[in-house]
């Protein structure tokens, strides 16, 4: 009898031009809202750390459950990770006093461990393999360090001190440009690609909400973090209903047939 190799649906979606906007808009989301909490409400880096983390800890617990993709709490998780990374990343770099230079780097090695620990237990990387609880776990947990560690890329590039916030989105955005030349025209791992992808968006959406966000003497727009929330919010809800994201594919074991 022939075999046939059975597609089955993950919990995660197809990697699509759409999923890179909604992903950029949930990054600068994670920003301005992140920076709305511990700032504008003036709850503090580590007490806001607190509140996102356990949104995200429900959120995440909600999607593990789940028995199929759905789109509305997929992007909830991915935006409770925003939020939380923004605010982690602010209290190691500022708080902590460890700077730029130093939460960036303990969080690369976090990002580092954590994909190298589910490569060693799973043998792949590639989120085409996330249909199960347990790979689900290591493929969120790689998100929350790749979007903190995104954040505190964003913050050390993007100061004004430095390349400032349009200089930052543009550096990042160069960079996403030369991810996607190597995607279609050479051989590079698709899966290492994306990773690197994933990350970079991160610290475009940060420079992008500093710049919406942060006062004019600094270089940003000064707009207000929770009108910008809420309107980023909007876009968001309108790019999922406009991009319908669907589950991607894992190609499952071979069958008869």
């Amino acid at each position: 009898m022939d075999q046939t190799t059975r597609q089955i649906l993950t919990k995660v979606p197809a990697v699509t031009f759409g999923f890179w906007l909604i992903k950029i808009l949930a990054t600068t989301l994670g920003e301005t809202g992140g920076d709305a909490v511990s700032m504008t409400m003036d709850l503090g880096y580590a007490v806001a750390s607190v509140i996102f983390i356990a949104i995200f800890l429900l959120a995440v617990f909600a999607q593990i459950k789940a028995k199929a993709f759905h789109p509305f709490l997929y992007w909830a998780v991915i935006v409770a990770t925003t939020t939380a990374g923004t605010t982690m990343a602010d209290f190691a770099d500022r708080s902590l006093g460890i700077g730029y230079p130093g939460g960036a780097t303990i969080l690369f090695i976090l990002l580092m461990a954590s994909l190298g620990l589910w490569y060693r237990v799973e043998g792949s990387i590639s989120v085409e393999t996330v249909k199960t609880p347990r790979v689900e776990m290591f493929y969120w947990l790689a998100i929350m360090f790749s979007q903190t560690l995104g954040t505190a890329l964003g913050d050390w590039v993007g100061d004004p001190e430095g390349f400032g916030y349009d200089g930052g989105a543009l550096i990042f955005s160069v960079g996403l440009l030369v991810i996607a030349v190597l995607y279609f025209t050479t051989k590079v791992s698709h899966t290492l690609l994306f990773w690197a992808a994933f990350i970079l968006t991160r610290p475009l959406g940060a420079t992008v909400g500093d710049f919406l966000d942060k006062p004019v003497a600094d270089g940003g727009l000064a707009f207000s973090r929770i009108t910008a929330t809420l309107v980023l919010v909007g876009l968001m809800i309108a790019g999922i209903l406009f991009f319908p994201p669907k589950a991607g594919q894992h190609s499952g074991e071979k069958s008869a047939s």
